[in-house]
């Protein structure tokens, strides 16, 4: 689907559901976003990626090494649709990532994310795309900014199911407009 210098990003396969759970439900990936899911919720989160793929032709892609195929993360864009009709960014392209731990630090995100917008600008009609994260996860807003998302505190919403003061319902947003 998208080939960067060393990364292939391509649609999930319902065989890559347990990688994926092992990806994405750790305790160190799931910090700051609510904490480590059961079997339950995994099952959404990966049927999301399925059903995303089928519904737009597009999703958060399953993230491999070129080299050796190895899963390293899951990036993409996805049209914003699990937050409720209330959420300021429903609707919206969204742009999303999560690398494995075993690869913090070595640019994947970046480069996957990179590939993912230039990949937006040229399949999609939009105007913008977002990105929205907890006020914790300072590493997802700190690439949100290096890939010259600007900060929309206009846009920021909470949740569906989180309490007030859980902060990890609260949803701080950035925003990058199409360039001219």
């Amino acid at each position: 689907m998208i080939e960067t210098a060393r990364l292939h990003l391509r649609p999930w396969a319902p065989e890559d559901r347990p990688a994926f759970e092992a990806l994405v439900n750790t305790p160190a990936m799931m910090a700051r976003l609510g904490g480590l899911k059961g079997p339950a919720d995994i099952d959404a989160m990966f049927a999301r990626r399925l059903d995303d793929q089928a519904r737009y032709g597009f999703c958060y892609w399953a993230t491999v090494l070129r080299d050796t195929g190895e899963l390293v993360g899951s990036c993409g864009i996805r049209i914003a649709s699990n937050y409720g009709s209330e959420a300021p960014v429903a609707g919206m392209p969204e742009i999303g990532w999560r690398v494995a731990e075993a690869h913090w630090g070595k640019g994947y995100a970046r480069e996957a994310a990179e590939a993912s917008i230039a990949w937006g600008w040229a399949n999609l009609d939009a105007s913008a795309i977002g990105a929205w994260t907890t006020i914790g996860n300072t590493a997802s807003w700190g690439l949100m900014e290096r890939l010259g998302m600007q900060r929309r505190a206009d846009l920021d919403f909470r949740l569906r199911g989180y309490s007030a003061e859980d902060p990890v319902g609260a949803m701080i947003v950035y925003m990058l407009e199409r360039p001219r």
